[in-house]
C-alpha cells in the first residue's frame, strides 16, 4: 500500500513548430505522408483484447485525391456493438478502482508520444484522412490533443482536491464516483483532437467507453487507439468501433448500462440522440449524462473604429482556415459602410494570393473538402446565390471535384441580413458580408443576435472601449467564446474553455474542468466520531 498523495505536473501548452523550409519538422512530417501515401492499410474494430477486421469493410481515400486508396476500414455488425458494451463493463470495475495517479500516467504519456514519436504520424494521418494542411493538422493533432490529456489531469486532480467543510468530530468526505454504466462517445472528422479527448476525458475519471468516430476521421482514429495501446490503456478501457451510426446509436442507446453521451457534431443529429436517450429513461439504470457540443454561425461584427489588416486577417483565417470547416468558423459578417469598400477590397486582394491544393504542397492554405456530399451541399449555396437577386458573389464561387473536393474561397454580399447564407450553417469556404449604416450600430448589434439559431463563437472588431463593453454585454448569449479583435475561432486547452449555448450544444466547456464534472458521480461519507447515545435534545430537557 502507498501511502503518499501525488502531486500532479504543471502543464504548458505544446509548443507549435513552424515546419518552415528545410526545417526537420517538416522533412519528417512529409516523409511520414509519403510513407502513408502508398502504403494501404486496414483498420479494425477494437474491442477488449481483440482486434477485428470484419469481412463487411469500407475503402479510405484523402479528399484531396478521391483515386487513389489509403486502405479500408471495419463496418460492425450488431454483435460487435453488443461485444463493445460487455467489453467496457467487464473493464470496468478494474478501471475504476485503479488509482487516479496510475490512470493519470497513461494519458500523460499518451501526450508524451503524441508530441514526440507519433508527432509526424498523427499529423500526416490528419493531412492524408482530413485534407489539413501542416499548420492546422499541428495545432489539431500534435498540440491540442496533448494538451487536452495534459490539463485534463490537471483539472481533475483540482476536482478531487475539492471537499467540504469539517466542524468538530465529524469528518466529511466527497468521492467522485465514475458513473455507473458507460459512456458513448460520437466524435466528428474535423479534429483528431476533438475525438481523442471525447473519448479520453471520462475514461480518465474512470469510465469506460464506446467510441464511435466519425467515418471521415477514421485513418487518424486509428492512431490514436495505437498510441492508447502503446501508453498503456488496458484494453476494453475505450472500445473503437465504425460502421451505421443509426445501428449502432440503436442498440448502445437502449441498453440499460447506458449512462452518458459525449458528443460533437450536428445539431441535428444531438436532437436525435436527445429524444432517442428520452424515450428510452424507463430503461436506464441513471439518467444518463448528455454531453453535446453541435453547430455555429459564427459572426464578426466590425465597428467603423476597427483596424482594416487586423480585421482582413481576422476574416481569413477564421473563415478559410481549413476550408470553413470548423464550427467556430467565421461565416457572417457585419460591416460598417464607411470602411467595407476597403475591407473588401483588401480581402479581396489577399484572397487571391492564397493557394489551393493537397496538403502535402506546404504554400497552400487551401486544401478539399471532407468528402462529396459535402462538396455538393456548398456547391449548392454557391449556386443559389449565383441565381439569387439578394445576393453577390464577389469573389470565388468556383469548384472542381475531378480530382478532389476543392471550393475557391467564396465572398457573398446581401443587402438582406437574413439571407439564407447568414442564417445556416454551410461549414465549407464560404463567408456572407452584410454592409450596415454606421448609425445602425445598435440595430446591427440586434441583428447578430437574433439573426442565427446558434450561439457558439463570436467577435468584435474596434479600437473602442465603450462600444467593446457595450458589445460585449449585448451579445452575451449570441456566443459561448467570445472574441475581441481577434478571429472566433482558435481556441487553446487551458486558456479558451471551448463551448456554446442555444443550438450549439450544451456548453459544458471542453478544455477545463467544468467539462470532466459532467463524468463523475459525488458520493458524501460523514463519519461521525462521537455519536450521540441519547435521542433528546437540550431544549427537551
Amino acid at each position: 500500500m502507498i501511502n503518499s498523495f501525488f502531486n500532479v505536473p504543471k502543464p504548458k501548452n505544446e509548443p507549435v513548430l513552424n515546419y518552415k523550409k528545410n526545417s526537420p519538422e517538416r522533412k519528417s512530417v512529409l516523409n511520414e505522408y509519403d510513407k502513408l501515401f502508398n502504403t494501404k492499410i486496414d483498420i479494425p474494430l477494437y474491442i477488449g483484447d481483440d482486434k477485428i477486421f470484419s469481412k463487411k469493410r469500407k475503402k479510405i481515400f484523402p479528399p484531396h485525391n478521391h483515386k487513389h486508396e489509403l486502405g479500408s476500414y471495419s463496418i460492425a455488425e450488431k454483435l460487435d456493438v453488443k461485444n463493445a458494451i460487455k467489453s467496457c463493463l467487464k473493464s470496468k470495475e478494474k478501471w475504476e478502482n485503479l488509482s487516479f495517479e496510475n490512470r493519470s500516467s497513461i494519458f500523460l504519456k499518451a501526450a508524451d508520444l503524441i508530441s514526440g514519436k507519433y508527432r509526424f504520424k498523427i499529423n500526416a494521418a490528419t493531412m492524408l484522412g482530413q485534407s489539413k494542411n501542416i499548420y492546422q493538422a499541428e495545432i489539431d493533432a500534435a498540440c491540442e490533443f496533448a494538451d487536452f490529456l495534459r490539463f485534463n489531469v490537471l483539472f481533475a486532480s483540482q476536482i478531487y482536491s475539492n471537499q467540504p467543510i469539517q466542524s468538530n468530530g465529524v469528518i466529511n468526505r466527497l468521492e467522485y464516483r465514475a458513473l455507473e454504466g458507460f459512456i458513448y462517445s460520437i466524435t466528428p472528422f474535423n479534429f483528431t483532437a476533438i475525438a481523442g479527448n471525447l473519448c479520453a476525458a471520462p475514461a480518465l475519471m474512470g469510465n469506460v467507453v464506446v467510441w464511435k468516430p466519425s467515418d471521415y476521421q477514421i485513418y487518424s482514429a486509428n492512431v490514436i487507439m495505437e498510441i492508447f495501446e502503446e501508453a498503456g490503456l488496458p484494453s476494453g478501457v475505450i472500445n473503437m468501433i465504425s460502421g451505421d451510426p443509426n445501428e449502432i446509436s440503436e442498440i448502445v442507446l437502449s441498453h440499460k448500462m447506458f449512462s452518458g453521451l459525449h458528443f460533437t457534431g450536428s445539431t441535428e443529429i444531438f436532437k436525435i440522440l436527445w429524444k432517442k436517450i428520452s424515450n428510452n429513461l424507463t430503461k436506464y439504470l441513471n439518467y444518463p449524462r448528455i454531453v453535446g457540443e453541435t453547430g455555429g454561425k459564427d459572426f464578426i461584427l466590425a465597428h467603423k473604429t476597427a483596424k482594416i489588416d487586423e480585421l482582413v486577417t481576422s476574416i481569413i483565417r477564421g473563415g478559410f482556415e481549413f476550408q470553413g470547416q470548423k464550427c467556430s468558423a467565421a461565416s457572417r459578417i457585419y460591416l460598417p459602410k464607411s470602411i467595407s469598400k476597403k475591407v473588401i477590397e483588401k480581402l479581396k486582394d489577399k484572397l487571391s494570393e492564397l493557394s489551393i491544393g493537397s496538403p502535402n504542397d506546404m504554400n497552400n492554405f487551401i486544401t478539399s473538402v471532407i468528402h462529396e456530399k459535402s462538396f455538393d451541399k456548398i456547391v449548392d449555396y454557391i449556386e443559389n446565390a449565383r441565381k439569387d437577386k439578394n445576393a453577390n458573389i464577389i469573389y470565388g464561387g468556383t469548384y472542381d471535384k475531378s480530382i478532389g473536393y476543392f471550393i475557391k474561397p467564396t465572398l457573398i454580399l446581401t443587402e438582406n441580413p437574413n439571407y439564407i447564407t447568414m442564417r445556416e450553417e454551410i461549414f465549407g469556404p464560404v463567408v456572407s458580408i452584410f454592409e450596415y449604416e454606421d448609425e445602425d450600430f445598435n440595430k446591427t448589434l440586434d441583428l447578430v443576435n437574433n439573426t442565427s439559431k446558434y450561439g457558439l463563437t463570436g467577435a468584435i472588431c474596434s479600437q473602442n472601449r465603450n462600444i467593446i463593453k457595450h458589445a460585449t454585454e449585448i451579445l452575451k448569449n449570441a456566443a459561448g467564446n467570445f472574441y475581441i479583435n481577434d478571429k472566433p475561432s482558435g481556441a487553446v486547452v487551458g486558456q479558451q474553455p471551448f463551448g456554446g449555448s442555444r443550438a450549439s450544444g450544451t456548453n459544458d466547456k471542453a478544455g477545463s474542468y467544468l467539462n470532466l464534472l459532467r463524468w463523475v458521480s459525488p458520493r458524501l461519507i460523514k463519519e461521525t466520531l462521537n455519536p450521540p447515545s441519547n435521542y433528546k435534545y437540550p431544549c427537551m430537557d
